[in-house]
């Protein structure tokens, strides 16, 4: 059996980098593949670019820290990849490639972006590709300009009842055919040359808990049934329903893991008007204490996938708690806080549409 652990967004802004991982390291490194999504570049170059809401940038050392905390591969692909930047782009990739981390999702041009990264986990070899739907403008990689591989989606704002102004219409998202056509395609080609195909996705509805886009659920199911094994999607900051499709799981949000406070990537941010509009979203927030982020964001964990060589693959998910300085604490089941991460799973899935159960099994739930 082949163990594949993952996660949400990482992103470490702190004198002791590894310090992030303390309460999960031991985890992460038991697994014969273990992947990420990196929030931050790892650079100290560049100057912020105009159009980001919050910048955020790593130091160096968080390429080791990762590397020494367990993470084989991570995906770069979010809408933070070029807040400092083409210098600190390029830096993160050397840095990761440095620390004997493969990464996936941005390069210098479109076609790099979308190129898998490859890793043997156990005897199998295992392709991660990667995109992002939530692109600030000029973020995405164009054939002759680096950045991130998009997966866009359009909003359409459809009047529920035309003949009453001003009743709230229902938004609709559409997947962009062109950007869902070239995932297609890379999925297709790693197929070929790996055992086993994960995908990825930085999307999703931010801060608000249970809800899904349209094309979250497109995406997913056509990546699916283009070759994917496993969708792994990340973004809105706190954990979103688990869909099993065609017997491959879709993880809608694994949300937040090892990531700073806001505060500490840009202490002006509380001020900003694009920040203002975030509170609004959750009722939650305290900006009084040091973990600021709303309450319902602490409930996290670890995607484990349970690998054969035959094909079979067993979802699992591995409970976890982010801690006052907003490191992740691993679960056993006699915490209590380990049925309120199961519990948050179980509304999710079920305000979602889906028939998704979570079994206990030791310190894991088993997803059926």
């Amino acid at each position: 059996m082949t163990i594949v652990l993952a996660c949400g967004d990482v992103a470490v802004n702190r004198t002791d980098c590894a310090s992030m991982f303390a309460g999960c390291r031991n985890v992460l490194q038991g697994a014969d593949l273990c992947i990420g999504q990196l929030e931050a570049p790892v650079s100290d170059r560049g100057a912020r670019v105009p159009n980001a809401r919050l910048a955020m940038r790593s130091p160096v050392a968080a390429a080791r820290a990762l590397h020494e905390a367990g993470y084989a591969m991570v995906s770069c692909a979010g809408n933070h990849c070029l807040d400092f930047g083409y210098e600190a782009l390029s830096d993160t990739l050397l840095h990761l490639r440095a620390a004997g981390v493969e990464s996936c999702g941005t390069g210098e041009t479109l076609d790099l972006a979308l190129e898998p990264a490859y890793r043997m986990a156990g005897n199998l070899r295992v392709a991660l590709i990667a995109a992002c739907s939530i692109l600030p403008e000029g973020y995405a990689a164009r054939p002759d300009r680096p950045g991130c591989a998009p997966l866009r989606a359009v909003t359409v704002h459809e009047p529920i009842e035309p003949d009453q102004p001003g009743t709230p219409p229902h938004t609709r998202t559409f997947l962009d055919e062109g950007g869902l056509a070239a995932l297609v395609a890379a999925i297709r080609k790693a197929r070929a040359a790996a055992d086993r195909v994960l995908v990825s996705l930085h999307w999703g509805i931010h801060m608000v808990p249970f809800v899904l886009a349209d094309y979250q659920r497109a995406a997913a199911h056509a990546l699916i049934d283009a070759g994917a094994d496993a969708i792994l999607g990340h973004h809105p900051h706190l954990l979103k329903g688990i869909e099993l499709y065609r017997g491959r799981p879709v993880f809608y949000s694994l949300g937040n893991f090892a990531i700073e406070q806001p505060h500490l990537w840009d202490p002006t941010i509380l001020q900003a008007p694009s920040f203002r509009h975030l509170l609004s979203l959750n009722p939650e927030w305290d900006l009084t204490r040091k973990y600021m982020l709303p309450e319902n964001t602490r409930p996290t964990g670890l995607a484990k996938l349970v690998l054969d060589e035959g094909g079979a693959l067993q979802s699992r998910f591995l409970p976890a708690w982010i801690t006052e300085d907003s490191s992740p604490q691993m679960l056993c089941a006699s915490d209590p806080r380990f049925s309120k991460v199961r519990v948050f799973l179980e509304e999710s899935s079920r305000a979602a549409g889906f028939d998704t159960h979570f079994d206990v099994d030791g310190d894991e739930l088993i997803v059926t």
